[in-house]
């Protein structure tokens, strides 16, 4: 974001600290009221923006400043990228993930500590299938929980290897939100951010795998027959969709074109095993209002956090625009950050503390990513891809464990309903709290900071030196 631009506010730094002021308290009230997510944020974004202007002194230097913010060539990228990735979610769901992995995890024959781990495998390969956590725990949690509960599996454990899973694919997808916010809020490649952020989150995910191996188990095991008849395998052949993806993204192609190949693919292969037709991609409703398809179902999907995105890109570059974020960066620079480990634990720290009060993970990047992440790591001379990692790796830990945020809440919405509806136990929502893939992220990449390790510096930067 262009920080020569100067807006001038009553009350100094302060006046420009309203917005954001305004924006974190509405975000909290409508999570602590359990009422949170994108849409209803709008309200918090729209209030900022409006009764900041007031502390403005030039108002229209104000205005400007928030369009310079909503036009943000990052932003562009950002918001196309969503709405092909929303579409390629919805391909991949219709045309049978879920039961596909239902049946790997079943037809196995594995129970208690077993399945679970074998849970957490799914959820993982559907987050990054689809991109979506929230849309992995609504998807998964109704039929993989109460199938785990039935067959031993700890009811604790079990419903956080859901979780933990759909953070492993927030994480890495690189159709997830915030991997290409991360990105492209740095300035960098797709195919190195998926490269140099996989011993990462993979790392995290072996050990979080030990944990569900160990302790998985000790349920008693039941017999659930009924659950048979949602077996299907030919959902396994959608991932074909999604090394489509991969692999154009690590070949260096656009993420949008990326996900175009993916969305046809998944179109293709949807309908050659009969769970996908035409009509059900694009055909003209029988009655006005109607949904189209499955295409216009994918970007519905996406419309909030689009929206909430493009408002929380205008606070931001306001905050920029009068001096806050500079303010923070130089008292950073002065009084806390000397050498390249201090900015990678600053990275970190800060992320993870924009991602608390805001119960969606990709607007915490918005927010600390253009005017805090890049300009810190710049300083030390970090890589763009390595900046967009411990961005990323950090926007998804505490995120993925507090009960107020949307992923959290959602899972927990459908394990309880899918408990009522088998009659089985629920774990507390406190049980988040204890999500084992988190926490080893969290430890993952703090080690990686204060050792060194994965951390990569941009071209022709020389270590010790700063910009």
């Amino acid at each position: 974001m262009d920080e020569k631009r100067t807006i001038q506010m009553y009350g100094g730094i302060w006046g420009g600290l309203v917005p954001l002021f305004i924006l974190i308290v509405g975000l909290i009230a409508l999570s602590i009221a359990e009422r949170g997510g994108t849409k209803p944020f709008w309200a918090c974004a729209w209030l900022a923006l409006t009764i900041g202007i007031f502390f403005a002194r030039d108002k229209k230097s104000y205005c400007e400043s928030a369009m310079h913010g909503i036009g943000d060539k990052n932003g562009i990228v950002i918001v196309t990228a969503w709405l092909f990735a929303g579409v390629f979610g919805k391909l991949m769901a219709e045309g049978g993930l879920v039961q596909g992995l239902l049946w790997m995890g079943m037809s196995t024959g594995a129970q208690e500590a077993t399945f679970t781990f074998l849970v957490f495998l799914a959820a993982m390969i559907f987050s990054l299938g689809t991109g979506t956590s929230t849309g992995t725990c609504i998807a998964l949690t109704p039929v993989l929980y109460p199938a785990g509960v039935y067959l031993g599996a700890d009811p604790g454990l079990l419903g956080t290897a859901i979780l933990s899973g759909a953070a492993f694919g927030d994480n890495l997808a690189p159709i997830s939100d915030t991997t290409i916010v991360s990105a492209y809020t740095q300035g960098a490649e797709m195919k190195d951010v998926v490269r140099s952020r996989a011993p990462l989150s993979l790392t995290a995910a072996a050990f979080s795998g030990v944990i569900f191996l160990l302790f998985g188990g000790g349920g008693e095991i039941r017999v659930a027959p009924q659950m048979e008849a949602t077996l299907d395998p030919s959902g396994i052949f959608m991932l074909l969709a999604l090394v489509v993806v991969v692999v154009a993204a690590l070949r260096g192609r656009h993420i949008i074109e990326a996900l175009i190949y993916g969305n046809i693919s998944a179109a293709v292969v949807g309908i050659a095993i009969g769970n996908i037709s035409l009509g059900d991609i694009f055909s003209i409703p029988a009655r006005a209002g109607a949904s189209t398809g499955i295409i216009q179902n994918g970007v519905e999907s996406v419309v909030g956090a689009i929206i909430f995105a493009i408002l929380i890109l205008a606070v931001t570059q306001i905050l920029v625009d009068c001096g806050v974020m500079t303010r923070i960066l130089n008292f950073a620079h002065e009084k806390l950050v000397h050498s390249v480990r201090q900015a990678e634990l600053f990275i970190i720290g800060s992320t993870v503390l924009a991602s608390i009060p805001i119960s969606a993970n990709a607007p915490a990047e918005l927010l600390v990513g253009p005017s805090l992440v890049r300009p810190m790591g710049e300083r030390f001379g970090l890589a763009p891809a390595r900046r967009a990692n411990l961005m990323d790796c950090a926007v998804c830990t505490i995120f993925f464990i507090l009960p107020w945020h949307i992923a959290v809440a959602a899972w927990y919405g459908a394990l309880v309903s899918a408990a009522q509806a088998w009659n089985i136990p629920a774990p507390s929502v406190a049980s988040a709290l204890y999500n084992p893939y988190s926490w080893c992220l969290l430890a993952v990449i703090v080690f990686s900071a204060l050792t060194g390790w994965n951390r990569r510096y941009a071209e022709g930067y020389v270590p010790g030196t700063e910009r």
